[in-house]
C-alpha cells in the first residue's frame, strides 16, 4: 500500500516537472536544450531539491507541497538549479571554510537573474530586504555574479546573524550534491563541457535571434558575458611582451641523465654529457604601461592594477639585466611619463605613486606620444603596450606597430568594444598571480 502511494506521488511529480519545463520553454525558448538537460530523480536524501549537473533530485513530498502553493514556486526552483549548472557553480572548487559564503553568493546571483525576468510564470515580487541587498551590491559591482558577490562577502566580514538572514532569504535548493565525489572523474568534465557549450549557444541566441528576449533578460545576459569571458593568467599574459634572450646559467631542461649516468658507470668519473651553460628564457626588455586617469576611472582600481603588475615585475626572472619601462598617466592628454630602468626605481615609484589628471578620456594622445618616442629611438625593442582603463574613450583608428592590450578590472567592468587590432583583457583578483 505504501509503495503504491509512493509510486503515485512520483507519477504526480513527473507530471508537475513536465508542466514546469513546458511553461518555462513557452516563455524562454532560448532555454530549450538546457531545460531538458537534467534527468529527474525522486529521492528522500534531500529535503527539497538538488542537482549534480546530471540529475535534478527532488523530494516528492516537498515538490507536491510546493505545487499546492502554486506553479511559480516550482518554476523558480527548477530554473534556479538549472542556472547553477549553466554558470558552472557546482564545479567551482572552494576551501571548506569558504563554502557557506560561496553557496550564498551563488544563490544571490541566481535569484537576482530570476527576479529580473519579466514572465508571469516566475512572478514573485522581491521583498524590500531582497531589493536592498541587490542595490547594495550594485553600488560596488556593475554586474551581480557569483565570484563578484563572493569576494564582496569575504571582504565585508559580516556578522554571522547577517549571513544567516541572507541564507534564509536566498536559499532555494540543496547544494550537498556539489561536493559529491565521483568514481569516474571523466563524467564531471563531460558535464562541464556540456553546460559550457549550452552557455555559449545561449549567449549567441540572445545576441542574435532573440534580441527582444535579451532585453527582457538583461541580468541573465550580463552574467553570460561575465562567465563567457576568456580567462587569463596575468603572468602568462605579460609574457606576450617579453623577448627571447640567452643568459649564462645551467639549462637543466637540456640535460640528458642517461648519457651522464652511462659515462659515470663506464669511466668512473667522466660523464659523456654535461648541462649547457647557457639558457634561452623569455624576459621583459621594453614595454609601456599607460594608466587612464580620467574621472570615470576609479583611483583605487588604478592603484590595485599597478600593485598587481608590480608584484609580478618585481621578480628578477621577469626582467632582462637592462630594461626600459615607461609608465604614462593620460586622460585627455599625457600627464606624466616616468621611465623605470631597474627594480629599485620601480619600488620607489610604487611608494610615491599619485594619480594625475582626472579629466576626460582620449586614448589617442598616449599613442601619439609613444610614436614620438619611437621616432627618437628611445626604445631598443618595444614589444607592446598595456593600457589600463574603463574603456570609455576615443581609440586610434590605425593599428600601432606594437601589440596593445586594454585591461579592465572585473569589479568595475561593463562590456565595451575595443578596436579589432587590440587585445581585451578582463581580470579579477583570483586571476592575478601574486
Amino acid at each position: 500500500m505504501f509503495e503504491e502511494k509512493l509510486i503515485e506521488k512520483i507519477d504526480i511529480c513527473n507530471e508537475i516537472l513536465k508542466d514546469c519545463q513546458n511553461e518555462l520553454y513557452l516563455n524562454m525558448r532560448f532555454l530549450d536544450v538546457a531545460l531538458h538537460s537534467l534527468k529527474s530523480e525522486p529521492t528522500m536524501r534531500v529535503q527539497s531539491t538538488a542537482t549534480d549537473g546530471n540529475l535534478f533530485s527532488y523530494n516528492p513530498i516537498f515538490l507536491i507541497e510546493q505545487y499546492k502553493v502554486g506553479n511559480v514556486s516550482i518554476n523558480r526552483c527548477y530554473l534556479h538549479s538549472m542556472f547553477h549548472c549553466l554558470f558552472g557553480h557546482i564545479w567551482n572548487k572552494k576551501e571548506q571554510e569558504e563554502l557557506s559564503l560561496w553557496n550564498l553568493a551563488c544563490d544571490i546571483s541566481i535569484e537576482y537573474i530570476i527576479d529580473g525576468l519579466p514572465y508571469r510564470c516566475l512572478r514573485n515580487p522581491p521583498k524590500p530586504y531582497r531589493r536592498a541587498v541587490y542595490e547594495g551590491l550594485l553600488k560596488k559591482i556593475s554586474v551581480i555574479h557569483a565570484e563578484g558577490v563572493f569576494h564582496l562577502l569575504e571582504k565585508a566580514e559580516l556578522d554571522i546573524r547577517v549571513v544567516a538572514r541572507m541564507i534564509q532569504e536566498f536559499t532555494v535548493d540543496d547544494h550537498s550534491l556539489w561536493e559529491k565525489d565521483s568514481s569516474t572523474p571523466k563524467i564531471p568534465i563531460e558535464q562541464q563541457n556540456k553546460w559550457k557549450d549550452l552557455q555559449d549557444k545561449m549567449q549567441t541566441e540572445l545576441e542574435t535571434f532573440s534580441k527582444e528576449a535579451a532585453e527582457d533578460s538583461k541580468g541573465l545576459l550580463e552574467q553570460l558575458h561575465v562567465e563567457n569571458r576568456e580567462r587569463y593568467d596575468y603572468r602568462t599574459f605579460l609574457k606576450k611582451f617579453s623577448v627571447l634572450k640567452e643568459e649564462i646559467q645551467v639549462d637543466m631542461d637540456s640535460f640528458d641523465y642517461i648519457f651522464y649516468n652511462y659515462g659515470m658507470e663506464l669511466y668512473g668519473n667522466m660523464p659523456l654529457i654535461e648541462p649547457q651553460e647557457t639558457k634561452e628564457i623569455q624576459k621583459i626588455e621594453d614595454f609601456v604601461i599607460v594608466i587612464d586617469t580620467s574621472m570615470s576611472c576609479k583611483a583605487c582600481l588604478v592603484q590595485k592594477f599597478l600593485e598587481e603588475t608590480y608584484s609580478i615585475l618585481n621578480q628578477s626572472e621577469s626582467f632582462c639585466r637592462t630594461f626600459c619601462i615607461h609608465i604614462i598617466q593620460c586622460d585627455e592628454r599625457v600627464q606624466s611619463d616616468v621611465v623605470i630602468e631597474n627594480q629599485k626605481q620601480l619600488e620607489q615609484y610604487m611608494q610615491q605613486f599619485q594619480v594625475k589628471g582626472m579629466g576626460g578620456t582620449d586614448f589617442r594622445p598616449a599613442f601619439d606620444y609613444i610614436d614620438t618616442l619611437l621616432a627618437k629611438k628611445v626604445f631598443h625593442k618595444l614589444r607592446g603596450l598595456i593600457y589600463f582603463t574603463d574603456g570609455y574613450g576615443r581609440y586610434p583608428l590605425k593599428k600601432p606597430p606594437y601589440d596593445t592590450a586594454f585591461v579592465f578590472f572585473q569589479e568595475d567592468y561593463l562590456d565595451v568594444d575595443v578596436p579589432p587590432w587590440a587585445i581585451k583583457l578582463v581580470l579579477d583578483e583570483q586571476q592575478l598571480v601574486y
